[in-house]
């Protein structure tokens, strides 16, 4: 294969490092829930990847239709990441909201403020 026909891992690699690389490098923890939500996007996108069969069809047999020689596709990594994509929004929510309060409690959303002592 040509690294042109694996783009969509190129791209998991990509977003997966620019979403580490933003959770470790920044102390706003609205960038470092950014990071974390670009991250699980992108391992959302590989599971995806990997559970997609070229040529493969949906397993919905039909009542007499024959089904010898049809490739079928696992739909179970699809519907684990509806479940991962649900997951991760409720995950956000919670992270935002405590990312309130520590503005509340603290006055900054910074962590080398918050280091110091905030307000």
């Amino acid at each position: 294969m040509t690294a042109l026909g694996l783009f969509n891992y190129w791209a998991v690699i990509v977003l997966m490092m620019v979403g580490f690389y933003t959770l470790i490098a920044r102390g706003n923890l609205v960038k470092k829930l950014i990071g974390l939500n670009i991250f699980q996007t992108a391992v959302i996108m590989m599971y995806v990847s990997f559970g997609k069969v070229t040529g493969g069809t949906a397993p919905i047999l039909v009542e007499g239709e024959a089904a010898e020689g049809v490739l079928y596709s696992n739909p179970i990594p699809h519907v684990l990441m509806l479940t991962a994509i649900v997951v991760g929004v409720a995950t956000l929510a919670l992270g935002l909201s405590l990312v309130v309060r520590i503005k509340e409690a603290y006055g900054t959303i910074e962590e080398d403020e918050m280091r110091d002592g905030g307000l």
